[in-house]
């Protein structure tokens, strides 16, 4: 039914603002499906999801694959992240028009030092946060949603700084207007937009693609992790994953750091390799035969 991009400085307040409008929607009637998409979904730390440019490449193409995967005219997506980038918007937009669904904007507006205040106090707290170096390089590269542009438009605005966020904010409560309301030939303040042909035939093949690792890599670590835990830390001959997936060949223990290394190198590597070659497999099988090559090679020559 619609998409709703959260958008703002780090520790803008941009997951309160995703909470209450998820919380103010399903207090509408009809209550609507609503679902929220962020990092903390795919237990992704922030730091190293902007370690670097191709760290921060992957995170967004796992939170578009996902976002394309769970639109629906059923169901509205909220998607909270910083959503930084004017380009990402614009590819999200696109994938709103495809879906043939509502589209909007929240903006977090606050000011560097509140942010930058918040990220300490959430440090000091022991809540997630953002090292210095990485809070800098972000605010740095934020580009601000212009209502003129299709892609950031309509625009709902908070100011968490000045005014705090609730339920009763002027922006959630107009946001929840445009979401829920119903439409009709006569209705001009609300826009469903209209998929095109070429949207409708390029649905996003490496996002899907992008999607189908990070998950077929992520059942095999935690096979690999409950294969050792039954073991109680004696030997290994092998773990099997099913049929058509190869045994992974391990004897020693691996520690959980290590295979998340291994699968955050694992995904890097496909990501550079189809940028000038073919794009990663997009069937979850394909993904996991890929990946167990990788551990074997990797693990066997340890």
């Amino acid at each position: 039914m619609a998409l709703v991009v959260i958008c703002g400085q780090p520790c803008s307040g941009k997951s309160t603002a995703a909470a209450c409008l998820s919380e103010a929607l399903r207090q509408t009637e009809p209550e609507p499906s609503v679902r929220t998409i962020d990092e903390t979904s795919f237990h992704l730390s922030r730091n190293q999801s902007y370690a670097n440019m191709t760290e921060e490449k992957n995170l967004r193409g796992v939170l578009r694959s996902e976002v394309d995967r769970s639109l629906s005219k059923d169901s509205i997506v909220i998607v909270d992240s910083l959503n930084s980038i004017k380009g990402y918007r614009y590819e999200l937009w696109c994938l709103a028009r495809a879906a043939g669904i509502r589209y909007c904007v929240v903006h977090c507006d606050v000011d560097e030092q509140s942010s930058r205040t918040w990220n300490v106090e959430r440090r000091e707290r022991g809540e997630p946060s953002y090292d210095d170096n990485i809070f800098e390089d972000l605010v740095r590269r934020f580009e601000r949603p212009d209502s003129k542009n299709r892609w950031d438009s309509p625009l709902f605005e908070l100011w968490p700084a000045k005014e705090g966020i609730d339920k009763s904010s002027t922006a959630i409560v107009d946001a929840v207007t445009y979401l829920t309301k119903k439409v009709d030939s006569k209705t001009r303040d609300v826009k469903i937009l209209q998929p095109t042909i070429a949207t409708q035939s390029a649905r996003g093949s490496e996002a899907n693609s992008l999607y189908e690792m990070d998950r077929a890599t992520q059942e095999i670590t935690n096979a690999i992790v409950e294969a050792q835990s039954r073991a109680l830390g004696g030997p290994l001959n092998g773990v099997s994953l099913g049929p058509g997936i190869p045994t992974i060949d391990i004897s020693r223990s691996v520690s959980l750091p290590e295979l998340r290394r291994l699968r955050r190198t694992f995904i890097k590597l496909a990501g550079q390799t189809s940028l000038s070659g073919p794009p990663p497999p997009s069937d979850a099988d394909s993904a996991k035969r890929m990946f167990v090559d990788y551990l074997n090679r990797e693990l066997g020559s340890g």
